[in-house]
Formats: C-alpha cells, sequence, structure tokens
C-alpha cells in the first residue's frame, strides 16, 4: 500500500506542483507544534489543507475560518490516512493582486519551449577558477555568499558583478550583470556563476521572475545557481538556472568543495606517490646491490664461464665421435650389401635381355617361312597380299626361305 500511495504522490508531483489555489478557510487550527492544519472550499469542493510551522511563521496576517485566502504549495498524499493533501507554503488574503497567476503562466509557457529541461542543464565545475556573483552590494546575501566561500574555498576567487536584486530597475540590472558574465568569462576566468538574494514576498522577489532575465541565464555559458529566497520561496530564475540552491549559503556550498576535502586528497595522492617512490627505490637498490657483488668478484665469473666452455666442448667431442661411429657403420653395410645387390641386378638384367630376345625371334618372319610360306611382292618390292591386287601376265617375286623366285601370274582366282 505504502509503494501505491508514494506512486501517487510522485504522479501529483510531477503533472502539478507547484499549484496555486483560491477559496474560504474552513476548520481551521493551529497546533501546539506551530502547525496549522484546515480545510479549503468553495462551490465545487474542497482539500484538506496542512500549512508548517516555519511557512506559519510567515504569515502577516491571523487566518480565521470563513476568510477568503490565496494559496500556494504543493499537492501529495498523506500517506497514514490515504487522503489528498495540499503542503501550503505561502497563504495571503485574497485580492493582493495576480502576480502569481503572471509567475504560473509565464512558467508554463518557458517549461512548454524547454528552457527548464534537466537535459539542456550543466554540471558544476569540479574546480572553479573563479566564483562569480550576481547580486547587491547592501545585500545580507552577498555576506553570507562571502562568508561562506572564505570558510570553505579561500583560494578561489570571487568576482563580483553588482545588481539590484529588489524594485523596478532590478530585473533589467540583474539581467545586465548575467550578459556582462557571458561576455568576459574567459578573460575573468570565472567558471560558476551565483545568482543569490535573501527571503521576502513574492514582490520582493518579482525582479527574478523575469523573462528577459531566465533566457540570458539559458544563454549563459557559465553554469548558473539560483539560491534566491528561502527553502519555500520559487522563482523562474531557479527554474532556468542549471542548479538551484534553497538560500545563499547554500549555494555557495554547492559551487566550491571545502579545501580541507582538496588538500586532504592532495595528502593522499603524495602519500600514494611517496610510496611508490619507496618502493622503486628499494627495487633499484636491490638491483644495483646484486649488480655489484658480481662486478667486485669477476674472476667467479670468468671461471664459471671456463666450466661453461669445456662442458660444451666436451659435449661436442661426444656428439662428434658418436655421429663418426654411426656413419662408419653405416658405410660397413651398405659395401657388404653392395655385391648381393649388384648381382641380383645383374641376373634380373639377364632374365629380362633372354626373355626380349626370344620375342624378338618369335617375330621373325623366316619362322613361317620355313614351314612352306612364301612373301609375295610385285617387282617394285611391294607385298601382294590379295589376289585382286594382280593381273594376267604381271610379274611378281615369292621370297622363299633360302632365296628368291620370279613368277609370272597366268589366271589370278578370287576365293
Amino acid at each position: 500500500m505504502g509503494s501505491l500511495l508514494r506512486a501517487i504522490a510522485d504522479c501529483l508531483e510531477a503533472r502539478f506542483n507547484p499549484v496555486a489555489v483560491q477559496g474560504e478557510l474552513t476548520g481551521f487550527s493551529r497546533a501546539a507544534s506551530g502547525h496549522c492544519y484546515f480545510s479549503l472550499k468553495d462551490e465545487q469542493g474542497q482539500i484538506r489543507c496542512a500549512m508548517f510551522r516555519r511557512a506559519a511563521g510567515l504569515l502577516d496576517f491571523s487566518p480565521r475560518d470563513g476568510q477568503l485566502v490565496e494559496l500556494r504549495g504543493r499537492l501529495g498524499v498523506y500517506e497514514p490516512r490515504g487522503e489528498l493533501q495540499l503542503g501550503v507554503e505561502s497563504m495571503r488574503q485574497a485580492g493582493q493582486g495576480n502576480l502569481f497567476e503572471q509567475f504560473l503562466l509565464l512558467k508554463a509557457r518557458l517549461e512548454a519551449e524547454g528552457l527548464f529541461e534537466a537535459a539542456r542543464k550543466r554540471p558544476l565545475p569540479m574546480l572553479p577558477r573563479g566564483i562569480g556573483v550576481v547580486t547587491s552590494l547592501g545585500a545580507a546575501a552577498l555576506h553570507d555568499v562571502v562568508t561562506a566561500l572564505q570558510r570553505r574555498a579561500p583560494h578561489i576567487p570571487v568576482v563580483l558583478y553588482p545588481a539590484s536584486v529588489q524594485g523596478s530597475q532590478a530585473a533589467g540590472e540583474l539581467r545586465e550583470a548575467v550578459l556582462k558574465v557571458s561576455r568576459r568569462w574567459n578573460k575573468d576566468q570565472v567558471d560558476v556563476l551565483l545568482l543569490v538574494r535573501g527571503g521576502g514576498a513574492m514582490e520582493d522577489l518579482w525582479a527574478f521572475n523575469d523573462e528577459q532575465l531566465a533566457r540570458a541565464i539559458v544563454a549563459s555559458p557559465v553554469p548558473v545557481i539560483s539560491g534566491v529566497g528561502h527553502e519555500t520561496d520559487f522563482t523562474i530564475a531557479d527554474f532556468c538556472a542549471d542548479v538551484r540552491a534553497p538560500t545563499p549559503t547554500a549555494a555557495a556550498e554547492l559551487c566550491a568543495q571545502p579545501q580541507s576535502v582538496w588538500l586532504g586528497a592532495l595528502g593522499l595522492v603524495f602519500a600514494r606517490l611517496q610510496n611508490g617512490v619507496d618502493r622503486q627505490m628499494q627495487t633499484q637498490t636491490q638491483r644495483l646491490d646484486w649488480a655489484m657483488s658480481r662486478v667486485s668478484r669477476p674472476s667467479h665469473l670468468v671461471t664459471r664461464q671456463h666450466a661453461r666452455l669445456a662442458g660444451l666442448a666436451q659435449s661436442l667431442k661426444h656428439a662428434t665421435r658418436s655421429a663418426l661411429r654411426q656413419e662408419q657403420f653405416r658405410v660397413q653395410s651398405l659395401g657388404a650389401a653392395l655385391p648381393r645387390e649388384l648381382a641380383s641386378n645383374l641376373q634380373g638384367s639377364q632374365d629380362q635381355l633372354e626373355r626380349a630376345q626370344l620375342r624378338l625371334e618369335l617375330l621373325d618372319p623366316k619362322l613361317v617361312l620355313r614351314r612352306g610360306y612364301a612373301w609375295l611382292a610385285d617387282m617394285q618390292g611391294v607385298p601382294v597380299t590379295a589376289a585382286k591386287m594382280t593381273r594376267i601376265g604381271q610379274p611378281v617375286r615369292a621370297t622363299l626361305t633360302d632365296g628368291e623366285v620370279d613368277l609370272t601370274v597366268s589366271a589370278p582366282r578370287l576365293i
């Protein structure tokens, strides 16, 4: 259940806050703690409200039931009872003007343009070269900021850009001061800008709701921290600034880490560096001692090298003798096998020659002639192998086993 109520509260915070409503007080009571509890109603309905001691202490009148008032605050959920509740940050009697309505209209328009987007806002520098402060020379906020910076970071220079923070000319002076920082930020070596003022009524803080001042803050090349009024006070400058601080002192604390933190970090780095140097010195000293021990007794090194050389020579001698014995054995083996191989090869060659001679003799035509055959050719020596190749009266020559016989064809007959 608690998770659901917190999720509803988050949705209300994202969708509606801050809100301004007007209505009639009913059931108003002030607890011993200083907190005030009541309901605000009109013809359409009512809503439970809680105004805590700090905001109640700023009231300039005594609220009573039936009184028509204008409230500014934030919607939330009172989890123990699961009820919708308006946390009231300021209350005034109705009829004091429409400044807050103008504030809400301008806020909605600039928010729609994307001037309040978190993705647009820049991170604060870790170690700024200088800190700029835009405020009035006579403002208590200047004293608070300077005191906080002297305590936390006296090593960082502070550049003051004076401007009025209240009155009809204040918005223009504040805007010009921010633009001056934009023009001179690199020359003045300012890496972060504080826009600060003490608390007051909405009318007192109205200069910080100027549209042109808001656009100058957004266009500034230097990250801007807004510390205007008290924690419950909100201005357009707060929404446009890169970081919103609840008070001027908090703004000073946000822009610079305490000097003690950096000194502690520097001491830690120095100690680690010193340890690293000491370890390297020890290592190199040991290496030097080892090298000196070798150089101081060179005879030992020469003796070891002589022994190593003698061992290598002995190994080479044994290896040479072993290789020579293996080659001698191989030559002897080849010498014993050579006669057998020669005899075997000669016998094989003789057998091959006899078989070739026998095949050649079988192809001798004289063997055929001895069986009573004759080889017949014309007088030019062209073999006559068929009867149709002869004619009557043609002289032919027959080759027999022991000679030749000239013949004349009398009558060729075809079979």
